[in-house]
């Protein structure tokens, strides 16, 4: 990356009873942009985006989520429902002081965005989502595509109650949870992700945010009004092309398309390059 590296603070978040771990860069008085990750990732693999948008004047904090923090991590899947995970992410902003803020999400954290922006459309300067599709049109695409259906069979395997999902994930010396990256992102993250999924209870944790939502894997998302920019990887092997060029049919607010031919689902690690440009555009044009 071009940017200068800015040290990354360790934070502490308070929400209620949970404490979350964050990284943060930038400074204080700059505009908040809260980046939510995804499964099964972790605040850092943000790291090249929170030096760049610290770079550009921003305060930018990346938190790991409910599940993810080892002081977050409820036991009852109904706990990781959408709604307090959208509530989490507004908590997080408050404990910024910002009452508005620009909102940068991938893969499950794209999901959690796509519900806050359609609900809380008041606190949000922009959005900006990297992999996930809206909600609805992943739901119509599975609907209508067999192939986007069976694309989503490794949901439908997590969702499972009786552990299963964890003894397949980490089972060889977690050699499934490993080959989940697909060999895209730094060894160093991957082997750092597995060693604190491989603790008591924190892969668990981190399933349950699919095991909250129901069979047909609805997360309640309506229409987007805030200015939206929306980032796929064309080898995303989870996330297909139709999903992805429908996602504009649930959009009423200013709204950019961007498919990056040849990235996969791992886009923060994989294409910073790509990426930061993309989005420092995005929330330059939609500062105030």
């Amino acid at each position: 990356m071009a940017a200068t590296p800015h040290s990354l603070e360790e934070l502490t978040i308070d929400v209620g009873p949970h404490r979350h771990d964050a990284l943060a860069a930038g400074p204080r008085d700059g505009d908040l942009v809260l980046l939510l990750h995804g499964w099964p990732e972790f605040a850092d693999c943000w790291t090249e985006e929170l030096h760049a948008l610290a770079e550009a004047g921003y305060r930018a904090v990346a938190v790991d989520q409910r599940g993810y923090s080892p002081g977050a991590r409820p036991e009852k899947p109904t706990d990781y429902a959408v709604e307090h995970l959208v509530d989490d992410a507004l908590a997080f902003a408050d404990a910024q002081g910002a009452d508005r803020f620009h909102l940068v999400a991938h893969d499950w954290g794209g999901m959690v965005a796509w519900a806050l922006a359609s609900t809380h459309p008041e606190r949000l300067k922009s959005l900006s989502v990297l992999a996930t599709p809206h909600p609805r049109a992943l739901n119509q695409a599975a609907e209508s595509s067999q192939e986007q259906y069976h694309r989503l069979d490794y949901v439908r395997f997590f969702r499972q109650p009786d552990g299963a999902a964890e003894a397949a994930l980490l089972a060889d010396d977690a050699a499934r949870l490993r080959s989940v990256y697909g060999g895209r992102i730094p060894d160093r993250l991957v082997e750092d992700n597995i060693s604190r999924l491989s603790r008591p209870g924190a892969l668990t944790a981190t399933l349950n945010w699919y095991r909250a939502i129901d069979d047909a894997l609805t997360v309640p998302a309506g229409r987007i009004t805030v200015p939206t920019l929306f980032i796929w990887g064309s080898e995303d092997i989870a996330l297909g092309r139709e999903a992805a060029q429908n996602t504009e049919d649930f959009i009423d607010g200013p709204y950019r398309f961007e498919s990056l031919e040849g990235a996969s689902h791992w886009l923060p690690e994989e294409v910073p390059d790509l990426v930061v440009p993309l989005v420092l555009d995005h929330l330059a044009e939609h500062a105030h």
